[in-house]
């Protein structure tokens, strides 16, 4: 079977050789500060550019309207710095949803979606909730606490009783929200603990924060070598995406064009192929789409998560390249290999935290309660090599019996149609209630997930570019 991500290079490259080899920037513990315990035990104590910044709800935002013809109690406020939204039905069956919703940049407004399910919801007979969290960036770890704290007020905020069971559904990060709050590490350390009956991620970054920005690292890395612009340095402070789109594409993409590659371009295509998941339907469409420039819009950033760690995460240290899918190398890919600028994780970037959850909360596959994950197959931002990992990191702790995956057949990142998704949610609720395990897709095997047709068993939808399915 072909494998779809990096494999070891063998011994890893320890930060003080790789520093001293490349003379990275980067490397150094500056921002240590050693506290005595009075016994003369210096302890690090860590600073991170998220601690210092401030943030305030758009209350106006939070405000939102009854659906036509329905009745519905709606209830907003803030939360311990956070804005919420919850809605009630007339007919309420006792259930809540907790809604996580995705990155939200890093302006200081805090804002607050209804879920794309909203009218089923309600319709069905369920309550729902959603916090804005009550910071920005992509801070996993306060979107976990907030929307943990707000389901556990429900009662407070509604004067309702407490709900019989709750849900938990989310995209992009509001999908690595859902994942990292059904795993034990987080009901082991979280300040604001609730046991979800049963998970629904979408998009999201189900193979944890270690993953996807090793993935833009990688990315971009490859990008800006096969344009022949470097990587010569890390942080990568000479990455220019004008100049490598100039090299790569004949026209970049855009939301509005898909782009048209050069001859260089068409490598890159084939890496990025290998590094998102491997040969599958809906890949080059992602590729050549809008969300190329969000991806390449990430080069040239250290490995802190934009001030969400205070150390450097991300590594290519022991990641292989590859240009199709045959492990055993070409002289070109190992040419490519051998000579690419290597990075060094700092272990200690992502540390257990005395005070809860760890800054970015891993999702380790340990979960005991149904979770249907739904994915698109091209996209590109978050790809769908999060499933890979995902199912691979399950099966490892014993869970995977626990995890159902389906694979969509679109492009953009997080594009699903409403049945899709209520689909997905249905399968995951009659799984938890019946015992009703629903179908899923296989990720792994890498001839099902290249077959033409993959992806077209929960595909509702036929997106424009992409072949349509086959008639039942």
């Amino acid at each position: 079977m072909a494998r779809f991500h990096g494999r070891s290079l063998g011994g890893a490259i320890s930060i003080a050789a790789l520093c001293a080899a490349t003379a990275l920037t980067g490397c150094s513990d500056n921002n240590d500060v050693n506290v005595g315990d009075g016994n003369d035990n210096m302890a690090p104590v860590l600073t991170r550019a998220q601690d210092s910044r401030t943030y305030a709800v758009d209350e106006d935002q939070l405000e939102f309207d009854a659906l036509d013809g329905v009745s519905t109690e709606r209830y907003t406020g803030v939360l311990d710095g956070a804005g919420y939204r919850v809605e009630v039905p007339e007919n309420w069956n006792g259930l809540l949803v907790m809604y996580a919703h995705g990155y939200r940049g890093e302006g200081p407004d805090l804002t607050v979606d209804s879920p794309a399910i909203r009218e089923y919801l309600i319709a069905s007979g369920y309550a729902w909730a959603a916090s804005s969290y009550s910071t920005n960036f992509y801070d996993v770890r306060t979107g976990v606490e907030d929307t943990n704290n707000l389901a556990l007020n429900f009662a407070d905020i509604t004067g309702e009783m407490a709900p019989t069971k709750i849900y938990i559904m989310g995209v992009s990060m509001g999908g690595h929200v859902t994942a990292a709050a059904i795993e034990d590490e987080t009901a082991a350390s979280a300040n604001h603990k609730v046991s979800y009956s049963a998970a629904m991620p979408a998009c999201g970054v189900v193979g944890g924060g270690d993953t996807e920005f090793n993935y833009l690292l990688n990315f971009t890395f490859a990008a800006q070598k096969i344009a022949g612009m470097g990587p010569t340095m890390f942080p990568n402070t000479d990455f220019d995406q004008e100049s490598i789109d100039a090299v790569l594409w004949d026209t970049v993409p855009s939301f509005t064009e898909q782009g048209v590659p050069t001859e260089d371009g068409l490598l890159l295509e084939d890496v990025a192929r290998q590094l998102t998941g491997g040969d599958r339907p809906a890949f080059e469409q992602g590729f050549r789409g809008g969300y190329y420039n969000i991806v390449m819009g990430t080069g040239g950033r250290d490995g802190t998560v934009n001030g969400i760690l205070a150390r450097d995460s991300t590594t290519n240290a022991e990641f292989i390249y590859q240009f199709d899918s045959d492990e055993d190398l070409t002289d070109a890919e190992q040419m490519f290999n051998d000579s690419i600028l290597r990075v060094t994780a700092d272990p200690d970037a992502n540390p257990a935290q005395p005070d809860g959850l760890r800054w970015l909360p891993r999702v380790n596959g340990e979960f005991s309660i149904p979770v249907v994950s739904l994915h698109g197959l091209g996209d590109l931002y978050v790809p769908f090599l999060h499933e890979q990992v995902y199912r691979q990191r399950a099966e490892a702790n014993g869970n995977g019996d626990m995890l159902v995956q389906r694979a969509i057949r679109s492009a953009p990142h997080c594009d699903f149609t409403g049945a899709e998704l209520v689909s997905g949610f249905q399968a995951m609720v009659d799984w938890e209630q019946n015992g009703t395990k629903p179908e899923g897709d296989d990720v792994l095997d890498a001839d099902t997930v290249a077959d033409a047709n993959y992806g077209c068993q929960f595909t509702s939808e036929t997106r424009a570019g992409i072949a349509a399915c086959p008639t039942p």
